[in-house]
């Protein structure tokens, strides 16, 4: 990523304005996710399936569940990056997932949206841990965490299935300084 492009990316809260757009940017990404992670349902798919995870989202967001944010850069939606399973009492916690849309994978976007990701979850939403997974063979992502201050905690054997196959999991946390 570019000077430039690193002062353009900014995370922008999910809301039912930007169903169109996240409906097309889902669509076109379909494949490139589904080789990575488990497939969502069919009826995502289509404009009210996506109008309905927006309310889902705007829902989780109110009840301090999870936040979700679209990644742009210079405007351009080109991933995502999610706080979910919020846990309050006694841990102030969530678990972080992120995905790049395909075309703009490799430009260190993913890397700069965790970190502003971080900083959301420790200073708006006054988290404490933030932990993430990756695929042991998925050395980009396990680099975005450990640039990010993650370190790694566990592993977890045959945890994980996509198209029928098992896979490890490897676990990283990150706590607020």
């Amino acid at each position: 990523m570019s000077e430039s492009d690193t002062h353009l990316l900014q995370l922008t809260v999910v809301s039912p304005s930007m169903a169109e757009e996240l409906l097309e940017f889902e669509v076109r990404n379909r494949a490139f996710f589904e080789e990575r992670i488990n497939a969502r349902p069919p009826e995502f798919y289509s404009r009210s399936g996506v109008d309905s995870a927006i309310q889902a989202a705007v829902h989780q967001a109110r009840q301090d569940q999870g936040y979700q944010y679209l990644i742009r850069v210079a405007g351009e939606l080109v991933g995502r990056v999610n706080l979910s399973q919020v846990r309050r009492q006694h841990f102030h916690s969530a678990s972080l997932g992120y995905r790049i849309g395909e075309r703009f994978n490799g430009r260190g976007y993913a890397k700069q949206a965790v970190s502003l990701a971080l900083k959301k979850a420790f200073e708006t939403h006054d988290l404490h841990r933030i932990e993430a997974c990756a695929r042991p063979e998925n050395q980009a992502s396990i680099h975005v965490l450990l640039a990010n201050g993650f370190v790694q905690y566990g592993l977890s054997k045959r945890s994980f299935e996509l198209h029928g196959q098992w896979f490890d999991t490897v676990h990283f946390e990150r706590h607020r300084n």
